[in-house]
C-alpha cells in the first residue's frame, strides 16, 4: 500500500533544527526545520513518467519516494487528448521499423536513432501492458484497440500513405493513461510526498547525485531526501511564454534544478508550437480533429494545407503545419476581424463521431470559444506545446553530459530523466504528435530497469556532503525577504511577452539577439529587483511562484541563447535569415564527390547549454547526433534525406 505524506504526517525521520546561517539575511531569525529522510531512489514528479519510474523502482524491490508539487492526477499527463503510437497493425499492417522511419524523419533528422530504435522497438509492449493495467481503449468493432491517423505518420517508410497508429481512448488519451497509471502505482509500496516542491539537487565532491532538497508547501519544512539514484520526471516549461497549451504548473522545475547543479541543458531553442490551440484561450485542440477528417481553412474557404503538403496535407508535421498557418497569416488569408488566426473546420463530420471520438474538444471549443462544433469551424493559432529539449539523457534515462573536449559523452552517476525534462534524444527538432505519451511511458519504465540493472535494494546509500541544502536554504531566505520594486507576476509577464515576441514560430538574428538582451536584463533585475509580499512559510504562493519564475528564467533563457546561435532552420526551429537546414552533406544534391564538413561546420548537432544561475550567463557548446541504431542486423540507420510531406 503507498504511503502519502502531507505535512506533519511526513515526519518520519530525525528532524534537524538550523538556525539561520551568517549568510542568511538578518530577518531571518527563527530556525528553518530540516527533516531527512533516506530511500534507495526519488522521483522527482508524479505525471505519466514520473509514476512509471516510481512503482516500477517499488515493483524492484527498492524503497521509493515521489516527491510532486501537484496531487498526481492534476499532472500535465492528463490534459493530453490524441493518443499513443505504437505499431499494433489493428488497423492496416504495420511494423515498428515504420514508425521509426517516421520518427526519425518528423525530428528533421536531429534525433539519435539508438534511443529512438528502443523507444519504437517497445511501444507495441508498453500499450499492450497498459491495456493489461486496465487503460480503457477506443475499440474497433472486432474488439481491438481503435487507433486513428495522426501526424507524420506513414506506412512503408513514408511510401506507403497515411499511417493509422495512435492508440487513442477518444480524445482524452492523456487522462486516462494518468488515471490508469496512478491506480497501478497504489498496489505498490511508495511513499509519496504530495504538494512538495522540489527545490535542488544534492551533489557530492566525486560529482554524483545523492539526493533532493525539497519544501512541504503546506507547513514551509524543508525536506533532505538522502538516495542512490534520482529520477527527474518533472515535464517542460511551456510557461515561459505568454500563449501555451501548459498548465500553469509547468515551469521547467526539473531543467533548473539540474542547472543549478552545473549540469548541462540540450535542444532548448527547439519549442513546438501546436497548430490548433483556441484563438485567444491558448487551450489544446487535438491534432486527432484532423486525424478524424478535420481540416484548417483560411479567409477564402480554402484548405490551405494542400499546398504546403500536398502528400500529408492537415496532417504533415507540426512544425510544417504550425508554418503555414502563420504564413497564410502573414500574407492577409486570416480570419476574424483582425484576420489574425485561422478556423478548423469539423461541422463536415458526423455528430455521432464527434461525440464519441472527440467529445472533449468538442466541449473545450463550446466553452472557450463559443463554438458549436457540429455547424460552426473553430478560430485557432499555433500556441506553444511542447519542449522537444530538456535534460540530456541516452535510452536507459541516464544523464550525461558532453563539453566539446574529445571526451565524449560523460554518465552523471546516480541521475536520471525521463518524459518532457528529458532529452533522450528521441524529438530531436521536431516531435510527432502521439509520441510523447508513448516517451513517457517508455522511458519511464527505462530509468527503472536501468537502476535495477545497476543498483541492489538496501545497499548503503552514500553520504549527504557536510553542507547538503546550505545553498539551497540561503537562496529560499534571500527571495523569501526579497522587497525590490517588481511583483513576481509582473516579471512572469514580461519574461513571458519577450520570449512570445522573440522566439515565436518564424525568427530572426536581430530579433534573437534582441531577445537575448531583454532576457539577461530581466534575469538581472530578478536577482535584484523582485519583490515578494508574503513571509510566511505556510502555503505561501507568493514564495513558490518566485521559485517557479526562478526555474522558468533559467530554462528561457537559455532557450533565446540556443536559438540565437544556431544559424539554421531544423524543424521546429526556424529561422528567416537562414532558412536552410545545414547538414553535413548538401541532401539536395548527389552526395558523390561531396566530402563532408566537420562538426563545427554544419548544425546537425545537439546544442548543450548551460547557465550561471547567479549571473544568467549562458555557456554554449555541442554534441553530435547519434546515427547508429542499437542494432544494425534488426535496425538499419535512416539516412539524412530532404524532409518533406
Amino acid at each position: 500500500m503507498a504511503m502519502f505524506a502531507r505535512g506533519a504526517a511526513a515526519r518520519t525521520a530525525q528532524v534537524l533544527t538550523r538556525t539561520a546561517s551568517r549568510s542568511l539575511s538578518a530577518q531571518a531569525s527563527e530556525a528553518y526545520t530540516v527533516v531527512d529522510h533516506q530511500f534507495d531512489a526519488v522521483v522527482v514528479g508524479a505525471g505519466g513518467a514520473g509514476l512509471r519510474a516510481a512503482f516500477g523502482l517499488t515493483q524492484e524491490g527498492f524503497k521509493t519516494a515521489c516527491i510532486t508539487k501537484l496531487f498526481p492526477t492534476r499532472s500535465h499527463t492528463v490534459a493530453a487528448q490524441g493518443g499513443i503510437n505504437a505499431a499494433l497493425g489493428n488497423m492496416e499492417t504495420d511494423d515498428w521499423r515504420w514508425h521509426m522511419y517516421d520518427t526519425v524523419k518528423g525530428s528533421d533528422w536531429l534525433g539519435d536513432q539508438d534511443a529512438i530504435h528502443y523507444m519504437c522497438k517497445e511501444a507495441p509492449d508498453s500499450v499492450i501492458e497498459l491495456e493489461n493495467y486496465g487503460m480503457p481503449f477506443s475499440r474497433t468493432e472486432d474488439g481491438k484497440i481503435y487507433q486513428r491517423a495522426f501526424g507524420g505518420q506513414s506506412y512503408n517508410f513514408g511510401k506507403g500513405g497515411q499511417a493509422h497508429r495512435c492508440c487513442a481512448v477518444a480524445d482524452r488519451t492523456g487522462h486516462s493513461l494518468l488515471h490508469t497509471l496512478y491506480g497501478q502505482s497504489l498496489r505498490y509500496d511508495t511513499a509519496y510526498f504530495i504538494e512538495y516542491f522540489a527545490l535542488d539537487l544534492i551533489m557530492d565532491d566525486s560529482g554524483a547525485c545523492v539526493g533532493v532538497m525539497a519544501m512541504c508547501m503546506e507547513d514551509g519544512t524543508l525536506h533532505r531526501f538522502n538516495c542512490n539514484n534520482t529520477v527527474i520526471a518533472t515535464g517542460g516549461f511551456g510557461r515561459c511564454y505568454f500563449s501555451a497549451t501548459s498548465a500553469h504548473a509547468c515551469t521547467g522545475d526539473g531543467g533548473a534544478m539540474v542547472s543549478r547543479a552545473g549540469l548541462q541543458q540540450s535542444d532548448l531553442e527547439f519549442v513546438q508550437f501546436h497548430p490548433t490551440g483556441i484563438y485567444g484561450a491558448g487551450c489544446l485542440i487535438t491534432e486527432g480533429s484532423r486525424g478524424e477528417g478535420g481540416y484548417l481553412l483560411n479567409s477564402e474557404g480554402e484548405r490551405y494545407m494542400e499546398r504546403y503538403a500536398p502528400t500529408a496535407k492537415d496532417l504533415a508535421s507540426r512544425d510544417v503545419v504550425s508554418r503555414a498557418s502563420t504564413i497564410e497569416i502573414r500574407e492577409g488569408r486570416g480570419v476574424g476581424p483582425n484576420k489574425d488566426h485561422v478556423y478548423l473546420q469539423l461541422s463536415h463530420l458526423p455528430p455521432e463521431i464527434l461525440a464519441e471520438r472527440l467529445p472533449g474538444i468538442s466541449e473545450t471549443a463550446a466553452i472557450f470559444a463559443g463554438v458549436d462544433v457540429t455547424k460552426e469551424p473553430i478560430p485557432v493559432l499555433p500556441t506553444v506545446h511542447y519542449n522537444m529539449g530538456g535534460i540530456p539523457t541516452n535510452y536507459l534515462g541516464q544523464v550525461l553530459t558532453n563539453y566539446e573536449d574529445g571526451t565524449g559523452d560523460k554518465i552523471v552517476p546516480g541521475l536520471y530523466a525521463a518524459g518532457e525534462a528529458s532529452c533522450a534524444s528521441v524529438h530531436g527538432a521536431n516531435r510527432l504528435g502521439a509520441n510523447s505519451l508513448l516517451d513517457i511511458v517508455v522511458f519511464g519504465r527505462a530509468c527503472a530497469h536501468a537502476i535495477a540493472a545497476t543498483s541492489t535494494p538496501g545497499e548503503a546509500v552514500k553520504p549527504l556532503p557536510s553542507d547538503a541544502g546550505e545553498k539551497t536554504i540561503s537562496n529560499l531566505d534571500k527571495l523569501r525577504y526579497a522587497d525590490g520594486a517588481i511583483p513576481v507576476a509582473d516579471m512572469r509577464l514580461e519574461m513571458q511577452k519577450t520570449m512570445q515576441n522573440h522566439a515565436a514560430v518564424f525568427r530572426t538574428g536581430d530579433v534573437l539577439k534582441q531577445g537575448c538582451e531583454k532576457m539577461s536584463d530581466i534575469y538581472r533585475r530578478m536577482m535584484n529587483d523582485v519583490k515578494i509580499t508574503d513571509k510566511s512559510l505556510v502555503w505561501n504562493t507568493d514564495l513558490v511562484e518566485g521559485l517557479e519564475l526562478q526555474n522558468l528564467m533559467a530554462n528561457a533563457i537559455q532557450t533565446v541563447y540556443s536559438a540565437e546561435a544556431r544559424e539554421e532552420s531544423r524543424g521546429a526551429h526556424a529561422r528567416e535569415d537562414f532558412p536552410d537546414r545545414v547538414d553535413e552533406f548538401d541532401y539536395t544534391a548527389p552526395l558523390d564527390n561531396q566530402t563532408p564538413k566537420q562538426l563545427s561546420e554544419h548544425w546537425r548537432k545537439h546544442t548543450m547549454s548551460e547557465v550561471d544561475t547567479e549571473t544568467g550567463a549562458v555557456k554554449l557548446c555541442y554534441r553530435p547526433v547519434i546515427d547508429t541504431t542499437l542494432d544494425a542486423d534488426e535496425c538499419s540507420t535512416v539516412p539524412p534525406d530532404v524532409r518533406s510531406y
